[in-house]
């Protein structure tokens, strides 16, 4: 892209902020180095100042020029120049701006400038003020377009998860499993690129040296090659995996679900295939994760002699499967699908895309209460995805379940 058009001489305020703004504020690379300290200032604008003979060609441009930088608003960055003219005597000429330091060339790009900065300065604070800045500052501006993406809450989750990370946490287990407090794993992975940088710069190269976050925390790669919408099984019981060889999960279609009881007490039927590999070890229980709206085969005969729970997300669309579930299965127990999970994770609230406007026939009155609550936007938002949910919450949610 050109620089912006400039006049042959005297060039006007708004000419050098947009030539400030394209030379260092819109040139990616130009900007993070000079927040690193990677290329220095001071940097300079010149102004154009105009030859002998110009001046004469165009008095009014001459005399706009000069007043309008008399009333410039950044004066300390102007410097003036005194120049002799044959036919006009001296004249005290804008020579140049010169742009001290980054909060100099923040106020000169303007507005647009000031408020990405001041995002920037908001999302990285939580983590400036638990890490040296020389650690993790670098990090976050090689990373700037994640940082300034980052909301509030999020800022704030990335300084908390940080300290909890360590080599081996996820012990043979998924990434989506990590046993984490007061943040969820879908954050963890949405940002294991930042999170991994920032991880190899406080430990100083080990995540590297490691293969990458996954090697280091000791988690196993994701399942691939599942078939969508075709219920997984997954054992969550070290005997009940033995039992499967030591299959850590299979899919089943619906019509083979239906046919053959699962070897366990407690059956967590798990509407996403994500949360479901987030799962801790249940004493006695069996995951069926990942189907989605595919709950019909919940009419199995063998399912009313187990204990049955049902977890999905909070929207119009995840009470609907709850209620398509309970249609088949009367005794099953939703599980962090109330008021009280979705109070807990508020500002983790997402727009539901296509909500659902029939209320589901089979809700309870507090289930129902809950679709129209949403429906009405008397939340943040009108959907809480079960993957936002953190960590411990779900743990303890389930362990309350089996125990009660």
């Amino acid at each position: 892209m050109s620089e912006p058009e400039v006049p042959a001489w005297g060039i006007m305020p708004e000419q050098a902020a947009a030539l400030a703004r394209k030379r260092y504020w819109d040139n990616r690379p130009v900007l993070k180095a000079l927040m690193t300290g990677e290329r220095g200032f001071p940097l300079h604008i010149p102004l154009k100042s105009p030859n002998a003979r110009q001046p004469l060609e165009n008095l009014a441009h001459l005399r706009d020029w000069i007043e309008v930088w008399k009333k410039f608003t950044l004066p300390d960055l102007l410097h003036w120049k005194t120049v002799s003219f044959r036919q006009l005597g001296q004249q005290r000429l804008p020579a140049r701006i010169t742009i001290g330091n980054f909060q100099q060339l923040t106020q000169l790009c303007g507005p647009s400038a000031n408020a990405q900065s001041a995002r920037w300065r908001t999302n990285m604070q939580p983590l400036l003020q638990r890490y040296r800045q020389e650690q993790v500052y670098p990090v976050l501006v090689r990373h700037i377009e994640i940082v300034e993406g980052l909301g509030q809450a999020d800022a704030e989750l990335l300084a908390r998860v940080l300290p909890q990370l360590r080599r081996g946490l996820g012990a043979g287990g998924y990434l989506r499993a990590l046993p984490l407090q007061g943040v969820d794993t879908k954050f963890v992975e949405n940002c294991s690129g930042l999170i991994e940088a920032l991880l190899d710069a406080v430990h100083n190269g080990e995540i590297a040296a490691s293969g990458g976050l996954n090697p280091w925390l000791g988690c196993l790669p994701g399942p691939r090659g599942l078939a969508q919408g075709v219920p997984v099984v997954r054992p969550l019981s070290p005997g009940i995996r033995h039992a499967f060889q030591g299959l850590p999960l299979f899919q089943l279609s619906a019509d083979l679900l239906r046919q053959h009881e699962l070897p366990a007490t407690n059956i967590l039927v798990v509407e996403n295939l994500q949360s479901g590999l987030a799962l801790p070890d249940l004493d006695d229980t069996i995951a069926v994760i990942g189907g989605g709206r595919n709950v019909s085969w919940m009419n199995a005969s063998w399912l009313t002699a187990k204990r049955v729970g049902y977890w999905g997300d909070i929207d119009s669309w995840g009470l609907s499967i709850l209620s398509d579930a309970r249609a088949s299965l009367a005794s099953v127990e939703p599980l962090m699908m109330d008021v009280a999970t979705l109070n807990a994770h508020e500002e983790r609230m997402v727009q539901e895309p296509e909500p659902l406007s029939t209320l589901p026939a089979q809700l309870t009155g507090q289930e129902q209460q809950l679709f129209l609550d949403l429906a009405a936007g008397r939340f943040l938002s009108t959907r809480l995805e079960q993957e936002r949910i953190s960590s411990d919450f779900v743990s303890t949610a389930l362990e309350t379940w089996l125990f009660s």
